[in-house]
């Protein structure tokens, strides 16, 4: 495989179990305390009504069936034989202890797939649930991944988080020491935040017991409370180029050993008012790699010690 600029998920993967694997995105058909009123109502500013998932649960489409669907597909598209289950709507540790086992284990019962993937809050992480995960992982991989976007209270307050900072940091931790792997979620062009913002919470996560970060436009859509803001003239998208500018400066920061597992969002036309251009991720993805050659560095570039072999 060519060699990036940083560590890439894709690469990892197959380091680990020597040929591809991709993510299969579940909606285990759960919800969220920042909806439900036990944190708050309406979401965090920026989510829309599925969760920032697919709505295959609300279509009638059951865990198995959406796993069969994304195994079919993803064999077609690159060939993959293996699969990691990647519970992305809404919170997916946001439930009953012996619910969330069972939809883990039928996930896992799946043929292929090697490795859950669960997106959650830092506020929806009891001891229990932790206890679950780290006893799945003798067998599997097993990724925890933490919604922050970001490392400053002020923000987060303005983001309708329902959560701060150091709830964020008290979940890694407690994850750590059970020797489970976290990823932490980042929004990049927040309301209110320019570089340095940015640039203090890559250094805040280059400080935590993280194993993987995951990058995200923050774009706009129609049925989320950004939208008004966006409408109203009260926010303004980041442009492709400050973007592009903004991962480097964020990767330089982030220790080589981390593991990236996105740069970018994935958005379809239909769900999204703004920006146009992020909807060709191809080019965002090669325009970082040019800025990268551009300036001569990679992840970690300016960290401390950081040391540049090929991972």
């Amino acid at each position: 495989m060519p060699d990036l600029p940083y560590r890439d998920l894709n690469r990892y993967l197959r380091q680990r179990f020597g040929e591809r694997v991709q993510k299969i995105t579940l909606d285990a058909g759960l919800t969220c305390p920042n909806r439900d009123g036990r944190v708050g109502q309406g979401g965090c500013l920026y989510c829309n009504a599925r969760g920032s998932g697919t709505g295959a649960w609300s279509r009638g489409l059951n865990l198995s069936q959406q796993l069969e669907e994304g195994r079919d597909r993803l064999g077609r598209r690159y060939g993959a034989r293996k699969f990691i289950a990647y519970f992305q709507s809404f919170s997916n540790t946001y439930a009953p202890l012996e619910q969330l086992q069972a939809l883990y284990r039928e996930a896992l019962a799946c043929p292929g797939v090697v490795g859950l993937s669960i997106g959650t809050r830092p506020d929806c992480l009891s001891d229990a649930v932790l206890d679950l995960l780290a006893d799945l992982q003798r067998d599997y991989l097993v990724w925890l991944e933490l919604g922050l976007q970001s490392a400053h209270d002020a923000t987060l307050k303005r983001l309708n988080r329902g959560h701060n900072v150091a709830c964020f940091t008290d979940a890694v931790n407690r994850a750590a020491g059970r020797g489970l792997e976290t990823v932490a979620h980042v929004i990049l062009g927040l309301p209110g935040e320019g570089a340095g913002e940015m640039a203090a919470t890559a250094a805040y996560l280059g400080g935590l017991p993280l194993q993987g970060v995951k990058l995200h436009l923050l774009y706009v859509t129609p049925d989320s409370a950004l939208a008004s803001l966006y409408r109203s003239g009260d926010y303004r998208c980041l442009t492709e180029t400050a973007y592009v500018t903004a991962v480097v400066d964020f990767l330089e920061l982030l220790p080589p050993q981390m593991v990236i597992h996105r740069l970018t969002g994935d958005p379809h036309a239909g769900e999204m008012l703004a920006p146009e251009w992020c909807l060709d991720k191809a080019r965002v993805l090669n325009l970082i790699k040019q800025e990268f050659a551009r300036r001569g560095s990679r992840q970690g570039f300016k960290v401390q010690g950081s040391k540049f072999e090929v991972i």
